[in-house]
């Protein structure tokens, strides 16, 4: 599972491969869950803190993350994204 970026000890990964819809899987601490990229929908358990920096760093960088999703359907790496600043 790549890591595509860290932030303020938030960990993001994309599995290779997974299924549909396009979503990320995030880590802080002992927290996991997983953001559908399209729609912001959380699955799991995440300090709203973190949810929150998260969210501004998924407006951010959404057409990164779909590109990535994409590279992944196509057997392609994933490439790193800037983390929040």
């Amino acid at each position: 599972m790549p890591e595509i970026c860290r932030f303020y000890g938030i960990i993001i990964t994309m599995y290779i491969p997974d299924h549909n819809p396009p979503h990320f899987h995030i880590r802080y601490n002992d927290f996991h869950a997983i953001i559908d990229i399209n729609t912001g929908k959380i699955k799991g358990e995440m300090p709203r803190q973190a949810l929150r920096l998260v969210y501004d760093w998924l407006d951010l960088h959404k057409e990164e993350l779909l590109t990535n999703w994409h590279n992944i359907e196509s057997g392609n790496p994933v490439m790193p994204i800037k983390p929040l600043e």
